[in-house]
């Protein structure tokens, strides 16, 4: 999202953003929901890194997403506690959670799987949003764009994986 002015302007503009900033449109609410199994996990007293005393209540058998801006600390909730804390205790791990004071209902978790933007398998290009197709739909939406009918570019012409296509330089991958 790229604006110039101040947010009353923004919200005056002929844009989707503002429509929904605006509530012109709206995402609405599912009338069917899954409300979880009825379990929760409970994480108390969070302090790492810029986190004071957080405690959070996660619903067990539901999708539940963590929102915030950045620096909010939602990576260091997580990905450096929660996640640490479970890590030990199913799988022994050596990696220590930052400070918290207890955590409630891991009786209610048989596992742990974290899943992030990392390389799997032999290729640096390679990570979750491309074994789940996730790509395949940016890529078939980048070709419907005005510019890419002009030029005659296809889904394949947005692949990490083709010359064109890629930042040259490191050739789709991670340069160190």
């Amino acid at each position: 999202m790229v604006a110039e002015g101040t947010i009353e302007e923004f919200l005056e503009y002929d844009s989707v953003t503002a429509d929904y900033l605006n509530g012109k449109k709206k995402i609405g609410i599912p009338k069917k929901r899954r409300k979880g199994n009825g379990n929760f996990i409970t994480l108390k007293g969070a302090s790492g890194n810029n986190l004071k005393e957080v405690t959070i209540k996660i619903p067990l058998g539901t999708l539940t997403l963590v929102t915030g801006v950045s620096g909010s600390g939602k990576s260091t909730l997580i990905n450096n506690t929660l996640y640490p804390i479970l890590s030990q205790k199913f799988y022994k791990s050596i990696k220590n959670p930052l400070p918290y004071k207890s955590i409630d209902g891991v009786k209610w978790v048989d596992k742990v799987i974290e899943i992030d933007q990392s390389p799997i398998g032999r290729t640096p290009r390679s990570n979750p949003a491309t074994y789940t197709g996730l790509f395949d739909h940016i890529r078939a939406l980048f070709a419907k764009v005005p510019e890419s009918q002009i030029r005659g570019y296809q889904p394949g012409r947005f692949s990490f994986n083709v010359k064109g296509g890629r930042c040259e330089e490191c050739q789709g991958g991670v340069k160190n």
